[in-house]
């Protein structure tokens, strides 16, 4: 099918083609790749300033409420580039499923934050062996009073080296392998008993291997009903997936 762009959707484009030719050449990005961080806050923060990192949001949650189109546009155009900063991770997956299953509280402050720049985050959900089953889940995660305490490893997380917050599915119930009883936990990177092996990617980008330890976290920071991470969280990747590919 033919998409038809609206003046402001072309408008976009253009600024972000202009941007990323203009700050985000070959030789720009393999400067960014071979650093030691392999991506670059400073053009992180420009990205907040051109309202890409709050495009697809809500305007009550601080975004501009521009949509899935505007997701695509600006996948594709970084796609063209080869941009390496966590673009797709932090604002298409983690803040899709912060908009599709978070409290209030949670879109208000979260959502905020990424769109102003302030917190990048990771998608941590495979595990080994788990060969892209979202139900292979044997990462646990018990309650303990006000608090949920995860362990266990997840694997190829992309982008974790540079995440401030991690969203990691967790088994709150049943056994590795069943469609229920795995939910979603927001948990700071920085977290005690959380340890990250980290390595390249063959991109030039960075993920790691995330060992959790007896990590404990507020029950507050439960993303969604616990027990239902999978089907969820599946339906939100599908979705946030599909609104960066043009359909032609």
């Amino acid at each position: 099918m033919d998409i038809e762009l609206t003046e402001d959707q072309e408008l976009l484009r253009n600024s972000v083609q202009r941007f990323l030719k203009d700050e985000y050449g070959f030789d720009d990005r393999a400067k960014i790749v071979a650093g030691e961080d392999g991506w670059s806050r400073a053009v992180w923060a420009k990205f907040a300033d051109l309202g890409l990192l709050a495009a697809p949001f809500a305007e009550e949650y601080g975004g501009l409420g521009n949509g899935p189109l505007t997701t695509m546009i600006v996948m594709q155009e970084f796609g063209r580039s080869l941009v390496v900063e966590p673009y797709f991770e932090t604002v298409v997956l983690a803040g899709g499923l912060i908009e599709a299953l978070g409290t209030d509280d949670q879109r208000g402050e979260l959502l905020a934050e990424i769109a102003a720049g302030e917190a990048t985050w990771a998608l941590a959900w495979a595990e080994p062996g788990s060969r892209y089953n979202l139900n292979k889940v044997s990462v646990s995660a018990d309650r303990s009073g006000d608090d949920y305490v995860l362990s266990g490893t997840k694997a190829a997380v992309i982008g974790a080296p540079w995440a401030d917050r991690l969203i990691v599915s967790a088994r709150t119930s049943g056994r590795d392998g069943d469609r229920d009883g795995v939910s979603l936990f927001i948990v700071d990177s920085r977290a005690a008993g959380l340890h990250m092996q980290s390595y390249r990617t063959v991109d030039g980008r960075r993920a790691a291997e995330v060992t959790l330890k007896d990590v404990r976290i507020p029950a507050v920071n439960l993303l969604g009903r616990e027990g239902q991470g999978s089907s969820r969280s599946r339906a939100v990747a599908t979705a946030a997936s599909a609104d960066c590919v043009p359909r032609l």
